[in-house]
């Protein structure tokens, strides 16, 4: 909850663009199939369906967004698996904002 808060400050602060949040991640599935998502920072480890789950469902339905994992899970393997799944970058909790903010310069993301 806290690492949520600090991003959708951060991202409020210095980006142009609508911000939604998710408690859990079939309520981030609900909002992708809703809403046109530019950019998703999800957390893996959420109630009721993981981020793993969430990665799997915007593959599935080929939803065009920029994924930013945002976890404390550092495990190699668990990396491996959300690239390959689609994510952009895997950034370790708790975020440091320097890091978004390149992650968002890097693709272009405002």
């Amino acid at each position: 909850m806290m690492a949520r808060k600090q991003v959708v400050r951060h991202l409020a602060k210095n980006a142009d663009f609508d911000i939604y949040q998710a408690a859990n991640g079939q309520e981030a599935i609900n909002i992708l199939a809703q809403q046109e998502i530019g950019l998703l920072c999800l957390d893996l480890t959420m109630p009721v369906i993981d981020g793993v789950g969430v990665l799997e469902y915007i593959k599935e339905k080929k939803i065009e967004c920029f994924v930013v994992v945002i976890s404390a899970d550092i495990q190699p393997e668990m990396k491996e698996k959300v690239m390959n799944l689609g994510a952009l970058t895997f950034l370790e909790k708790p975020v440091a904002t320097d890091a978004l903010n390149d992650v968002m310069h890097k693709f272009g993301i405002r």
